[in-house]
């Protein structure tokens, strides 16, 4: 395995040669290393090499939509922008009950406070932020100001300093933001499986098409080998979890893979692919995303 905290080149060509390591983005979030750490490390049998680099998820949706790097972990709401290029594997990202982005405010709030106001939101492209436009079209009259991206672990410090009026989290932040002062004035994932019963779905793991058929079935085998590996000897990860964890404590990066590493993440099953389906298909509905081509979640 190679890592890197910085940007790479574009992959050359559509895919490269089978021989060397794929070029892969994911987050340096406890449930990511968790995930990839077998693979990551060769323990996998069989699977190709991976030359690994670490980005934020805006970050990573923005070289998607850029046709970069061969593997990415990104927002299920980018999906829409990237599919031609990329195949959706079904397994190895993050879906689940109970483990939806939340609205966080200085003080007691209710939705109608957030009209007018400037919300703090980790990426346009994000599941987080689709789920929130979805929940802020029924409940905050008149709808909200300005939208404002900032690195998910800086929009907590930006609540509590004034400088938003809200903030939109995700990843561990869920189990943190009491530490910062900070009130929850609305769950996405609460109102997400209130509306539609459907697990919320969060984070992908794409590969490029080009890669073909054969190479893309490894990669999901490899994927799904990798989580089970994990959950098998949870101790063989945690050194990968903590080097990258940026000093969370280990309780909270022990709960943050308890919460977004689950059997979706072995497998999306009926119910993981009707989530996406159903995501993308109402957000197509309010115009907030493209419509999905026929059999464009379907994998190889």
């Amino acid at each position: 395995m190679t890592e890197s905290a910085e940007l790479s080149d574009p992959a050359p060509g559509a895919g490269g040669s089978d021989d060397r390591p794929l070029r892969i983005a994911y987050s340096p979030c406890p449930n990511d290393t968790f995930v990839f750490d077998a693979w990551a490390h060769g323990r996998v049998p069989g699977a190709p090499a991976l030359d690994v680099t670490f980005a934020d998820i805006d970050v990573t949706n923005g070289m998607a939509e850029r046709g970069e790097l061969d593997v990415l972990k990104v927002s299920y709401a980018v999906l829409p922008w990237v599919l031609d290029e990329y195949a959706l594997l079904p397994c190895g990202g993050a879906l689940g009950r109970g483990c939806g982005p939340l609205v966080l405010t200085s003080g007691p709030a209710d939705a109608a406070d957030l009209a007018g106001r400037t919300v703090a939101v980790p990426s346009e492209r994000s599941t987080a932020y689709l789920l929130f436009r979805l929940w802020a079209a029924t409940e905050v009259p008149g709808g909200v100001g300005e939208v404002k991206v900032l690195p998910f672990h800086e929009i907590m410090p930006a609540v509590r300093a004034g400088t938003v009026d809200a903030g939109l989290v995700i990843h561990e932040a869920r189990f943190t933001y009491r530490d910062y002062g900070l009130h929850c004035l609305a769950d996405m994932g609460e109102h997400w499986e209130a509306t539609t019963g459907l697990p919320i779905p969060l984070g992908a793991i794409i590969a490029r098409r080009a890669l073909g058929a054969e190479r893309l079935r490894a990669l999901a085998d490899a994927a799904r080998a990798s989580v089970r590996m994990a959950w098998d000897d949870p101790l063989a990860s945690r050194p990968y979890v903590l080097e990258h964890a940026q000093e969370m404590d280990p309780a909270v990066a022990d709960q943050h893979i308890g919460l977004y590493v689950n059997e979706f993440t072995a497998d999306l099953g009926e119910d993981g692919y009707a989530a996406v389906r159903g995501l993308l298909t109402r957000a197509a509905a309010e115009g907030l995303v493209p419509a999905l081509a026929p059999g464009a979640l379907d994998f190889a």
